[in-house]
């Protein structure tokens, strides 16, 4: 189940990197376009909904990995105990907001395709096709953040502190502030 679950993590990161390539890729594009007057405006709109794929699919990686923005100035001076407390409290709470968050993104998009919801811009696309990257992104960081919650209530450590401590042992703080 680890192997498969990182995998997902992984792909579900790789997915979210080619967003970022496809949204590099449409803006040389439409500059080449415009300068040869060809209408791009639509363009835009996939731009935009490429953006949001990319954060949303990204999301489960980076949690997994150290990548989100970590206040640890408390959790640094407690003992190991009250830490594994405190570390349990936050990925319970962070499992609560996560499993709101995919819940109604999943409920958004559902929303979406049952009243056919269509794009108002240029590019009349029905709605819940941009917005299952919102979704299905909402229920991998769920997933990623339950997981987290499961290993350090099984006595591990979590993946991203791991993480972070392999990249400061390597000498790689460029993460860090």
């Amino acid at each position: 189940m680890r192997r498969f679950l990182d995998r997902i993590y992984l792909a579900a990161g790789a997915l979210g990197a080619a967003c970022v390539a496809l949204i590099c890729a449409l803006m040389i594009a439409q500059s080449l376009l415009r300068e040869a007057g060809v209408r791009t405006g639509a363009l835009n709109d996939v731009v935009a909904w490429l953006c949001a794929a990319a954060a949303f699919f990204a999301m489960a990686h980076a949690f997994k990995h150290g990548d989100f923005v970590r206040v640890t100035l408390l959790l640094d001076k407690l003992p190991p105990r009250a830490r594994r407390a405190f570390e349990l409290a936050a990925l319970a709470m962070g499992t609560v907001a996560t499993a709101y968050l995919a819940w109604s993104a999943c409920l958004f998009t559902y929303e979406s395709w049952e009243f056919n919801d269509v794009a108002q811009g240029l590019l009349p696309l029905p709605m819940w096709i941009p917005q299952m990257s919102f979704a299905i992104g909402s229920v991998l960081l769920l997933v990623a953040v339950l997981d987290e919650f499961l290993i350090v209530l099984r006595g591990g450590t979590p993946s991203f502190v791991r993480a972070v401590e392999e990249r400061h042992a390597r000498g790689d703080f460029s993460a860090d502030i």
